[in-house]
Formats: C-alpha cells, structure tokens, sequence
C-alpha cells in the first residue's frame, strides 16, 4: 500500500507510454461525469397531461386505470 503515499502525478509518471492514453480516457471520463451531475435539472413538465387520449380516455384516466390494474 505504499503507493497510496505517493502524488498521483508521481504515479501516472510512472506508468509506461502504452497506458497514458488510457489514464487520460478515465480522467476525461471523470471529469465530464462531474460536469453533467453539476448542470441544473429542470422541474418535470405536465403540459402533456390531458392532450394524449387514447379511445375515450384521458392521459390522467389511463394512469388511473394502470394503477388499478397493477394493485390487482
């Protein structure tokens, strides 16, 4: 465990040429990782409700209906 001492720049220094591009994929990957969960999400949309009928049901009707069908 003693690399757990060392610098990380140290360690990737240390790693031979064929692994570097390796290291930089999981670093980006990393990164773009941090970046997405840090952007704002935006309140979930209802202005679809009611506009999806199918038959003579309304989306709303449907959902209802799902859920009784599913409780047995």
């Amino acid at each position: 465990m003693a690399t757990l001492t060392k610098p990380l720049k140290e360690l990737v220094q240390e790693l031979p040429s064929h692994l570097e591009d390796e290291v930089r994929d999981f670093v980006e990957f990393l990164l773009s990782k941090e970046t997405s969960s840090k952007q704002t999400t935006q309140p979930l949309r209802q202005d679809w409700a009611e506009k999806i009928t199918i038959a003579e049901y309304a989306s709303v009707e449907l959902q209802h209906l799902a859920n009784r069908w599913r409780a047995g």
